[in-house]
């Protein structure tokens, strides 16, 4: 599915009735992180935030747009994103779905790093999944709110800048 087309791939054994379009299966996977992540707020560090997204390719993609998280077990995140931008001069967006594993999870002042992986659509003058990784640092992992940078791949270079504010579950240990 390298450039743009008005039809949708289809399997060869399955009736294209059961091939929903890739934007409402993006949607689905989005729904089902916040629906997932309602019940276990008052258990785990849940995150909000706003990033851009910046690719190196052919053509170049800026986005930005919404993200949001949760903790899993100390140590991991998993977030889902959609973003809005440019691309080529025409309009573009990508939704990112990614697991974290975080160095310094509690650490309330200062850096801390992490490692991020995970998958990417992208729809614009190109349609394209890919996969992503990255390596991002972070403002206060264990805080009410920290920024982040990430560099990687997926999609051509990739880099992330962005603000995270976190919701702290009751007696929080943090360093």
């Amino acid at each position: 599915m390298g450039c743009r087309s008005d039809r949708w791939e289809q399997h060869p054994l399955l009736p294209s009735s059961l091939h929903p379009p890739l934007e409402l299966s993006f949607a689905a996977a989005l729904l089902s992180l916040a629906l997932l992540a309602a019940p276990v707020a008052a258990q785990r560090v849940v995150e909000l935030g706003v990033q851009a997204v910046g690719t190196a390719s052919d053509p170049a993609v800026l986005v930005a747009g919404p993200v949001v998280a949760v903790r899993t077990t100390l140590r991991t995140r998993l977030s889902a994103a959609l973003a809005a931008g440019v691309s080529d001069g025409d309009a573009a967006w990508r939704g990112e779905l990614l697991a974290y594993f975080l160095l310094n999870p509690t650490r309330r002042g200062g850096v801390g790093a992490y490692g991020a992986g995970g998958i990417a659509v992208a729809r614009g003058p190109v349609d394209q999944g890919y996969i992503v990784l990255a390596l991002g640092i972070e403002g206060s992992p264990g805080g009410r709110s920290g920024w982040f940078a990430e560099a990687g791949v997926g999609g051509g270079a990739r880099l992330a800048l962005g603000y995270r504010w976190r919701r702290l579950p009751p007696g929080w240990v943090a360093e």
